[in-house]
């Protein structure tokens, strides 16, 4: 190619796949070591034979921002202009396709040099191949999933298990090496089916021992037991009665938000108290905390507030005549607003379903209104280990060294990640600030997924990069622009040379 640079287009020929005599090449991307016969794809369907020639199925992902400056002339490279109206200045070079560096000791497949506010920067793009690796999922729900720790299962093979609930969420912890690797072929095999469709945004179908069937996709409702989920709540028992308290003032006597966790009762909490609430007798079972807050007023479930409650009323344990008075109002209600029953004490103090009055149906709309959509969030978690550091560098410590310091910026096909401390080169990333099919797999089995390490070009060179291997984003953009898979920024992104 013109310029002393390599030929971009045959790159996967001149890193990987040996031609036997028969034309079968045998591809070295991964350590499955695949021998392709001309025309066919191996087993990751990643790689094929072209005539003698290894390929890439997929084609590498650019992506383009909008322009910073519309009064600026748009930069374009050295070369006649082939109709991509790609600007090296607003194009980021995504490891989307951009093939792996196995076995370790190859440069990255783009090692891209680009200059932002006079900075000359590097951008080593490439795809990692993660055993170590797994989905964080949260589950925006009340209703009960699972007892914690208990097996999560597709497919009739654990693939996970149920974790911590988090606030108005429950959590589950898929995949990870042991299930990759640490288990029969099956359940390998299955995990990362489950692991790759969940992080290319499609549908699964996960049972929860003891629990429920639930289907979940990244940014939909799950589906618990067949039915779509609506809201999450709007907060614990106790927290819907002190945030509403005020606006049930004068409408009703007593309220009890029923809750799996912390159930809510109005007359006692201390937000009723502070209003000049009186006491109305009622007790409720369960495990009394603090004043109005009750613990274990039921089994988890998939009723009302993540109980298994149907019929609220068997949360009511006594009501005291000496203090209860006939005609007093009550209003049982979930912590979504899904659920709610209105009633008043007759002549013998019993609780006689009533219409509900319209200040108070006011009140339970109010809660709905304030529970945010009930959605699947789907992170991507994993550990960036020995082929793919020495793909960047020679002495990989001092990558992980520069990325603990923020030196070095780290995105997946361009979305930000979460780096945890310690050490090692932790990241966790939102799949939804991701291109479409971002992930693939090898079947050994991994997820493969893309990554980019930006920094300036000084930095690389003091971390023994491959200098030698650095590419102009213009010759990328030369050479590649024709058959590129090209796509716009996603634009709640920041751009990774910012800063």
């Amino acid at each position: 190619m013109s310029n002393g640079y390599k030929d971009l287009k045959n790159r996967t020929a001149e890193f990987g796949g040996k031609e036997d005599n028969d034309g079968i090449i045998r591809c070295d991307a991964c350590p499955v070591l695949c021998r392709i016969k001309p025309g066919k794809s191996g087993a990751c369907a990643r790689y094929a034979n072209d005539d003698g020639v290894l390929i890439r199925c997929d084609n590498l992902l650019l992506t383009q921002r909008a322009i910073q400056n519309e009064d600026a002339l748009v930069p374009f490279a050295d070369s006649e202009w082939d109709g991509h109206p790609l600007r090296p200045a607003d194009t980021f070079v995504t490891g989307v396709g951009a093939g792996t560096t196995y076995p370790d000791y190859k440069p990255a497949p783009f090692i891209v040099s680009a200059q932002h506010d006079d900075v000359d920067t590097v951008t080593v793009v490439t795809e990692g191949i993660f055993s170590y690796c797994g989905i964080k999922l949260k589950i925006d729900t009340d209703r009960h999933l699972g007892t914690e720790t208990s097996a999560v299962y597709c497919q009739g093979e654990q693939v996970g298990h149920v974790t911590t609930a988090e606030y108005g969420s429950q959590m589950l912890s898929l995949g990870g090496v042991h299930h990759l690797t640490g288990g029969e072929r099956k359940e390998g095999r299955i995990t990362c089916e489950t692991l790759l469709a969940l992080c290319n945004k499609e549908a699964v179908d996960l049972q929860i021992e003891g629990g429920s069937q639930v289907i979940v996709q990244a940014g939909k409702a799950p589906i618990v037991n067949g039915v779509e989920e609506q809201r999450m709540r709007v907060g614990c028992g106790s927290a819907t009665i002190g945030i509403f308290a005020d606006q049930w003032y004068g409408h009703v006597d007593e309220v009890i938000v029923v809750d799996d966790h912390i159930t809510g009762q109005l007359s006692e909490h201390q937000a009723g108290k502070c209003l000049g609430i009186v006491p109305t007798g009622i007790r409720l079972i369960g495990n009394k905390s603090t004043p109005g807050r009750y613990f274990k007023v039921a089994n988890p479930g998939v009723g009302w507030g993540g109980t298994d409650i149907s019929d609220p009323l068997t949360v009511l344990q006594t009501i005291n005549p000496k203090v209860a008075w006939p005609g007093m109002r009550i209003l049982l209600t979930s912590t979504t607003g899904e659920d709610a029953f209105y009633c008043v004490l007759n002549e013998a103090l019993e609780p006689v379903e009533a219409k509900m009055p319209t200040a108070v149906a006011a009140v339970v709309d109010r809660i709905g209104e304030n529970c945010e959509p009930s959605l699947c969030s789907v992170l991507f978690m994993a550990g960036a280990g020995g082929s793919l550091r020495a793909g960047i560098t020679r002495n990989p410590i001092q990558l992980t060294h520069s990325v603990a310091k923020s030196q070095s910026r780290i995105t997946m096909a361009g979305a930000p990640v979460y780096i945890y401390p310690g050490g090692g080169i932790t990241v966790m990333v939102d799949i939804l600030k991701m291109p479409e099919n971002s992930f693939g797999y090898v079947p050994t089995p991994a997820i493969v997924a893309p990554m980019e390490f930006t920094m300036p070009i000084t930095l690389y060179e003091q971390l023994e990069g491959h200098m030698d291997s650095i590419i102009p984003v213009e010759e990328v953009i030369r050479q590649l622009s024709d058959e590129a898979r090209i796509e716009n920024w996603h634009e709640d992104n920041p751009w990774p040379f910012d800063d």
